[in-house]
């Protein structure tokens, strides 16, 4: 590892009953306070927000998806515009994923080797090679600050030998991707434990990817319909073997759950499409838990979303308007909920930080548990 990177992140403080810590990330186009979560951009664009909207919210780093915007629309147009940030208007951070995520979702339309995975295109059936080296390649040219290595996602359930052979691949890859990353750049390459729900293998992952030193490092295979106790011990397990002086990502992790229970044990970025996707389809996440806005209690309900929320939804429209907008398909509708959802995500880690910094995360966690099972029925 370069001298560069000796400053990419560091432990502010420490919380002394968990894992949990408050840190900074110190990218080229910003600070990113730790815990964060990142809203998803997949194709360059959070749905329904522009930059001014995520600024206003509270985000200070949004991820995207490399694969998806090297079909469209394809890097020699992005790089006409010096890079991802300019050509979406974001002036913050990006972190972009590599493509590993699509190796599972879009498994009935891709073909994986040793080499690398053969997608055929979802937008018009042309068939486009994805390997780990063309991948680091992508995102270098993307511009962005935080890059992810190919890999590949075993599905849940999935058998042990099966999840041992896409470990395998997986690490492979991983070692091509470090050997193919130019560090000179400034820009940062994290590896991805996976392993499935078997210790042994996220014991060998997490050793392995360690092994690589990696600016960072992400735990992936997660939230796939598996048991809430099996996806804390997969975090635990990897997070016990990987270097306390690096950050720490969870790769799709969404709930509000999840992310106050990664938080505990060690973890610093999330990201995922639950606040985004939810809110178009009405539910909104509050500190008393979700609202279904549809429901017909909030046919002529004056009171906001939700009383506590500072976002701009809450402080102008009622719930009766919110499904008003709904019902009738208005887009202003998705602008709103979705200010409001990444509005509670934002201040859900960065009050989860404060927390961390005066000493008080017990006492956080405690208030947290105890609004999402007290609030109103949905």
């Amino acid at each position: 590892m370069t001298d560069y990177y000796s400053d990419f992140f560091r432990v502010v403080k420490d919380d002394p009953d968990s894992k949990a810590r408050a840190g900074v990330i110190k990218t080229p186009h910003g600070l990113v306070p730790t815990p964060a979560f990142m809203a998803v951009g997949t194709r360059g664009t959070v749905k329904a927000m522009g930059p001014d909207d995520l600024a206003k919210v509270g985000c200070k780093i949004i991820l995207a998806n490399a694969y998806h915007l090297y079909l469209r629309p394809g890097l020699e147009v992005i790089k006409k515009f010096g890079g991802l940030r300019r050509f979406m208007g974001w002036e913050g951070p990006i972190l972009t994923d590599s493509g590993g995520y699509q190796v599972f979702s879009l498994a009935a339309i891709r073909k994986l080797t040793p080499e690398g995975v053969t997608f055929r295109s979802p937008y018009d059936g042309a068939l486009t090679f994805f390997s780990p080296e063309t991948a680091v390649m992508a995102q270098r040219d993307l511009g962005v600050d935080i890059y992810m290595c190919l890999d590949e996602c075993a599905p849940y359930p999935a058998e042990e030998s099966a999840t041992a052979k896409s470990l395998d691949l997986t690490l492979n890859w991983a070692t091509r991707s470090r050997k193919t990353w130019d560090p000179s750049l400034g820009q940062a390459l994290f590896g991805i434990v996976q392993g499935g729900f078997y210790p042994d293998l996220r014991k060998k992952a997490a050793l392995a990817i360690r092994d690589l030193d990696f600016p960072g490092h992400s735990i992936g295979g997660l939230a796939l319909g598996e048991p809430f106790s099996d996806r804390l011990t997969a975090i635990e397990t990897a997070q016990k073997l990987l270097p306390k002086d690096k950050p720490l990502y969870l790769m799709g992790l969404g709930q509000p759950k999840d992310i106050v229970a990664g938080i505990l044990r060690g973890a610093d970025l999330f990201d995922c499409v639950l606040p985004t996707r939810n809110a178009r389809n009405g539910q909104f996440f509050t500190r008393k838990g979700k609202v279904n806005i549809l429901n017909a209690r909030h046919k002529d309900d004056l009171s906001p979303v939700d009383a506590k929320c500072h976002c701009y939804a809450c402080q102008n429209f009622s719930r009766s308007y919110l499904r008003h907008l709904l019902q009738n398909h208005e887009p202003l509708f998705s602008r709103l909920a979705t200010i409001h959802n990444l509005t509670y995500y934002q201040d859900l880690v960065t009050q989860a930080r404060e927390a961390i910094l005066a000493g008080s995360l017990a006492e956080f966690v405690q208030e947290f548990e105890a609004s999402q099972t007290s609030g109103e029925p949905t």
